[in-house]
């Protein structure tokens, strides 16, 4: 009879450490999500700079060839004539 005891008490023991366990998992389990999620939001804010940054690059190196810096004429109507295929494909997909 006594052992049986023991045996329920180790039991309830060891109950009681998974229970506990099992709330600072549960606890941490929340606090990463929380991280994660702050982290792809400064993940695609950095994203959508960089993309801004990108493009102003661009426009920079077009509006440096277009004063009639040294290149020559050929690529600044190249670069023209990207634009004016871009402007073409997002008029396409307006249409749409």
């Amino acid at each position: 009879m006594g052992n049986t005891i023991e045996a329920v008490h180790l039991l309830e023991e060891k109950l009681k450490t998974l229970l506990s366990n099992y709330d600072f998992l549960v606890k941490e389990n929340e606090i990463l999500l929380q991280n994660t999620s702050k982290l792809n939001h400064q993940l695609l804010e950095k994203e959508q700079l960089l993309e801004q940054k990108e493009r102003q690059f661009n426009l920079l190196k077009i509006a440096k060839t277009i004063e009639g810096s040294d290149n020559s004429t050929k690529e600044t109507k190249l670069k023209i004539n990207a634009l004016i295929r871009e402007i073409d494909k997002c008029i396409i997909q307006l249409n749409e």
